[in-house]
């Protein structure tokens, strides 16, 4: 049978893994896709690179959007990255050429699934994206076949190894931030520069990737709201420990008649829930069905063998013949995606602040909180834990179930007061198992 013939994009670390897979498991997957495979050429920055790499008889291709045109290729494997750029032109010609395309850029997916699937469907081919959100759990492949007889409740899910890893270590170690990134870059967990992943950029983008296909809704990543976890502290940690819960940076995406509310930030999510226990570099989610109910899937976030193997799974995917449209429904049928104001949504709060040390300080915070019409469930206040606060003591207050509108003003008002040092901290408190 004709081998399906493949150009690869980028031999970075996931490339590396995609090349090994298809090298060291080539007789399994020829039997499991019913038609072997055959790298026809690959792309990369650097051909002089030494990457220890078996290619055979692929070509070297200076410019990977050569790849496009190229007739002996079937399916370009993308793995270059970033949304525009060449990655993008190379997406984009290549299914305007009628190749089938792979791609692990959650990115260029979150910025331009719309157009990339209608290109998709336009040419009939495949535009396979489970590598783009968690790694090596298919959580893409659970909405796209295993759910689509339900409708979608809610979605939630650690999206970031990089600061599950960062929290977890805070919670072990009692240090603070600035010194477990430190770490966290050290190990190859954040890049030198890490507010993509500190700020929640990265989980944004899985989010707005997982709320299209969960809603049937076009991708909206500019409407994802994002929070990252540079404030948390040690001394956070140490209260919702107290207190019962787990910081987690999560998105969350729920939907209503109004549209659909995406969102990323840092979270107090119960020590008893299926995410509150997720630790280190490991990603997790959680899906609330109609039918199958609640369904919470775990496993490796990154790294070479996790994203390789689902690109590997694109990949036999395509070799069997299996072109889906890309969010599930086609394009045509996508709706607009209604944005609900955040401002509506209703929970619990944890406010941790700076107070003055001095008699009546803690009355009249009180009062502002009241004013602001915020109602109190429970009232920390500590001695300087951290040495740091300058004659300031930390104090924290977990409120009664209000809307996010309501908590916006409190924190206008509390910024402004003389007895309160600072910005105030504000971490939503969540059910994640039904959020």
């Amino acid at each position: 049978m004709q081998p399906l013939r493949i150009g690869v994009a980028g031999l970075g670390t996931v490339g590396a893994g995609v090349i090994k897979i298809l090298s060291e498991r080539q007789e399994r997957l020829a039997l499991a896709a019913g038609r072997p495979f055959e790298i026809a050429a690959v792309s990369a920055r650097d051909p002089n690179k030494q990457r220890g790499l078996d290619l055979g008889k692929a070509r070297w291709v200076n410019d990977a959007r050569e790849l496009a045109a190229a007739q002996d290729i079937d399916l370009v494997i993308e793995l270059i990255g970033g949304a525009e750029g060449v990655a993008r032109e190379l997406v984009e010609a290549a299914l305007k050429s009628g190749k089938h395309v792979v791609t692990a850029n959650k990115a260029l997916v979150a910025a331009h699934g719309v157009t990339l699937a209608r290109l998709a469907e336009a040419g009939k081919v495949a535009l396979n994206f489970e590598a783009a959100v968690a790694g090596g759990i298919p959580v893409i492949k659970t909405l796209r076949e295993g759910l689509v007889g339900n409708q979608i409740e809610s979605i939630s899910g650690i999206l970031n190894g990089t600061c599950n890893y960062i929290l977890t270590e805070m919670e072990k170690t009692g240090r603070d931030f600035a010194d477990v990134l430190k770490d966290a870059q050290a190990l190859g967990y954040a890049e030198a520069d890490p507010s993509f992943d500190v700020g929640g950029i990265d989980a944004a983008h899985k989010l707005a990737i997982l709320a299209s296909l969960a809603f049937g809704a076009e991708v909206d990543f500019a409407n994802v709201s994002a929070e990252g976890i540079e404030r948390i502290t040690a001394t956070d940690i140490r209260f919702a420990r107290e207190f019962g819960y787990k910081i987690k940076l999560l998105g969350i995406a729920s939907k209503s008649a109004a549209g659909v509310e995406q969102r990323v930030h840092p979270a107090l999510v119960s020590e008893k829930t299926p995410l509150a226990r997720v630790n280190g570099v490991f990603n997790a989610v959680a899906i609330r069905a109609d039918r199958a109910g609640l369904l919470v899937l775990e496993g490796r976030g990154a790294g070479e063998g996790p994203t390789a193997s689902a690109v590997i799974s694109d990949v036999v995917d395509v070799a069997r013949g299996v072109v889906l449209p890309p969010f599930i429904l086609p394009v045509s049928s996508l709706r607009k995606p209604g944005r609900l104001a955040g401002e509506r949504r209703e929970g619990a709060y944890y406010l941790r602040l700076h107070a003055a040390d001095r008699a009546g300080s803690m009355a009249e915070i009180t009062r502002a909180l009241a004013q602001a019409s915020v109602s109190i469930e429970r009232i920390v206040q500590r001695g300087d834990e951290d040495g740091e606060s300058k004659g300031r003591l930390p104090v924290v207050f977990v409120t009664h179930k209000t809307d996010e509108g309501t908590m916006q003003k409190a924190l206008a008002l509390l910024a402004e007061h003389e007895d309160v040092a600072g910005d105030p901290l504000m971490i939503r408190i969540v059910d994640a198992e039904s959020r």
